[in-house]
């Protein structure tokens, strides 16, 4: 268990919450009402910041709900939020449907905000690589399921 330092921009938002023992995304909420067109895609307040301990970050990802049942996710999923950032924590959802808007009200649940533990990388320059047995396949290079 980690401890997150969290503000409350907006008093009557709620702080992210766990839906169930054992889930690794608290829910985020939006602070305002929004209508997303087909194909359009908005920034999102969630009214809260937080402040995490160095070697943390935080990482919001799409509600699958969500996803399955509207099309709806975010563009740059999984948004990650470094430990250093104070400001308010927003979302871009995006809403994929081709005919149908979708509308949050305030209060409504639209990602989830994953605290995960990271490890900074010492970037080592060599003239060449060690062999692997991949190797330099890329892309669906392993087969196709």
């Amino acid at each position: 268990m980690v401890n997150v330092l969290i503000q409350r921009l907006d008093p009557g938002v709620p702080l992210p919450m766990y839906a169930k023992g054992g889930d690794a995304g608290a829910d985020l909420v939006t602070r305002i009402d929004v209508t997303l067109q087909p194909g359009e895609r908005v920034l999102v307040p969630t009214g809260i910041a937080i402040a995490l301990p160095d070697g943390f970050a935080a990482f919001v990802h799409p509600r699958s709900g969500l996803a399955v049942k509207h099309g709806v996710s975010i563009v740059n999923a999984p948004g990650t939020i470094d430990a250093g950032f104070r400001g308010e924590l927003q979302v871009i959802l995006i809403n994929h449907d081709i005919k149908e808007p979708i509308s949050f009200k305030r209060g409504d649940r639209i990602a989830q905000l994953v605290i995960q533990q990271v490890e900074r990388a010492d970037f080592i320059e060599v003239s060449e690589l060690p062999g692997s047995g991949r190797g330099t396949g890329g892309f669906g290079s392993t087969g196709r399921a």
